[in-house]
């Protein structure tokens, strides 16, 4: 089955770097499992309220710069958060940024804190 973002997913990548909206539009077409963005670019007031959420650890969030997105898969139009769901998700993902050359990062694969919905550029080759 071939996915595609809604309206709504493709507003969220507004202010998101280009590299990383690439991967992602490759990614969505041929994911096993279907998969929204929740969240792209961030305001640093935005930033700020998670960290005081407790929902971020850090002020120096690479979604201040467009460089991170957040998805949540869908089963049947529906989040879930499932854990199992995002590697497979991640596994599309980090293909398709190996075919285009773009160096990402999957917050699942974090040794603490693990962040199964988060993607982002590697800082090192997108400063």
């Amino acid at each position: 089955m071939s996915f595609r973002f809604s309206t709504r997913s493709r507003a969220r990548m507004k202010g998101v770097h280009p590299a990383l909206v690439a991967v992602l539009e490759s990614a969505i077409t041929r994911s096993p499992v279907d998969f929204m963005i929740t969240e792209g670019l961030r305001t640093p007031a935005r930033q700020a309220a998670l960290v005081r959420a407790g929902a971020s650890h850090t002020l120096k969030s690479p979604h201040l710069t467009g460089h991170a997105v957040d998805v949540a898969a869908l089963v049947e139009g529906k989040v879930r958060w499932d854990w199992p769901l995002y590697p497979r998700i991640a596994e599309t993902v980090k293909t398709a940024a190996k075919e285009q050359g773009v160096a990402l990062i999957w917050g699942g694969d974090w040794p603490t804190l693990r962040d199964g919905p988060h993607f982002e550029l590697d800082r090192r080759v997108f400063p």
